[in-house]
């Protein structure tokens, strides 16, 4: 299928921004840029696609949750490793990530979807509202690409690094908090939801 290509895809163009981002020479980092900007765009072109050809299945939905993780902790960790950011950044963000997704894994046992485990109109706000989904998104987009362009900055000296470094670090910590913040109502709620579950 058309979107699980597309979908899979970003992998190898992950691996490909990976090996540019480690490279030497400003130029060579700096190509790293637009490609991030591809492989953001890639998770909304493989949803597009998958709607426009009626491809939608629950196995394009899993690798397209399994690739956004891959991208999203990949960069983490990277920008971490080139010290572009603090390593605690990655680590919490991969915490996170692991310990929703294992409660949201164990929902549909309990003939529960995932946004089930929120019970309180807060919880299902900050989780499932467009309204921080898609800024969050944006800000997540905005910090890898900003941190890429540091990095190529700080490797070719140029003065404008401080104030696209500084850009970025503000970009980073916002992107951070809003994991933080949709993450901690599932870790909240979803222990006594799937506890209630059990005793039934």
């Amino acid at each position: 299928m058309i979107a699980n290509m597309i979908t899979l895809s970003r992998i190898p163009l992950l691996a490909l921004i990976i090996f540019l981002l480690y490279q030497p020479t400003a130029s060579t980092q700096f190509i790293a840029v637009p490609l991030i900007v591809v492989l953001i765009l890639m998770d909304t072109l493989d949803g597009v696609v998958a709607r426009k050809l009626g491809e939608t299945s629950l196995l394009g939905s899993v690798l397209d949750i399994a690739a956004d993780r891959a991208v999203e902790l990949a960069l983490w960790i990277v920008f971490a490793d080139l010290n572009m950011i603090p390593v605690v950044i990655p680590l919490l963000v991969m915490a996170r990530g692991t310990f929703v997704d294992a409660f949201r894994s164990v929902a549909p046992s309990k003939g529960l979807t995932p946004f089930e485990l929120m019970r309180s109109r807060l919880g299902r706000f900050l989780v499932k509202s467009p309204w921080l989904r898609t800024p969050y998104g944006v800000v997540k987009a905005v910090a890898f690409v900003l941190l890429a362009w540091a990095q190529g900055l700080q490797t070719a000296a140029h003065p404008a690094f401080a104030t696209i470094f500084t850009c970025s670090q503000t970009a980073a910590w916002l992107a951070f908090m809003f994991c933080v913040l949709r993450g901690l109502p599932v870790l909240i709620e979803a222990p006594g939801v799937l506890m209630a579950e059990d005793s039934k």
